[in-house]
């Protein structure tokens, strides 16, 4: 194959990361569908957390951001849930920052590696509960109610435990496997004043 023939068959990466954060975007819509058919702990499971993170590592912060944002608003203009308040507008901002600092993180760590991804996840699950936390304080303060410091723990952790142990271990065990495949390596930045190895 020539290299006319093989541009014919590159993708723009631009257009490939559209596709990908619109994918995610719809795995977002369906999973809470299945996931809620375990009403014991089908919310514990935070299925909208899961594309949301992803994209963000996979495509990168500015369409992590843009997926958690529009995620609980589309779907709840599509179905009416999540109740738009005061759940679904502290989702959009939740799961934006999930995407965002997570993919900059990720993107931006010298060793795209196990650890790294780790580590982004960590502080990307903290970093999102915060703003949740933030955005439900508002929100109930306009609404004239009062959110203490332990409806934040129960939130944010303690009803959250079984989606946070879920997000630790599947997401990276995709990244893994996509890693196996060649679909997304992970990888090292070389530092800009050394030459590349030929």
């Amino acid at each position: 194959m020539n290299q006319s023939q093989q541009r014919r068959y590159d993708i723009n990466p631009n257009l490939m990361n559209l596709i990908l954060a619109a994918m995610f975007l719809a795995v977002g819509i369906i999973l809470p569908f299945f996931t809620g058919q375990i009403p014991q702990i089908g919310s514990m499971l935070l299925p909208m957390h899961l594309p949301a993170l992803l994209c963000g590592l996979i495509c990168g912060w500015q369409y992590g951001l843009s997926v958690g944002f529009i995620l609980p608003l589309l779907r709840y203009a599509l179905f009416g849930m999540p109740p738009i308040f005061p759940t679904g507008i502290a989702m959009a901002f939740e799961l934006a920052a999930y995407g965002a600092i997570a993919g900059f993180l990720y993107n931006h760590s010298r060793w795209q590696c196990l650890v790294s991804l780790y580590r982004s996840l960590i502080i990307a699950m903290i970093g999102g509960r915060i703003v949740w936390g933030l955005v439900q304080a508002v929100i109930m303060g306009i609404s004239g109610d009062v959110f203490t410091w332990q409806l934040f723990i129960a939130g944010a952790f303690l009803n959250a435990i079984l989606g946070i142990v879920l997000q630790l271990v599947f997401i990276p065990a995709i990244m893994i496997a996509l890693d196996r495949t060649g679909v997304v390596r992970f990888s090292r930045k070389r530092p800009a004043d050394l030459p590349a190895r030929r």
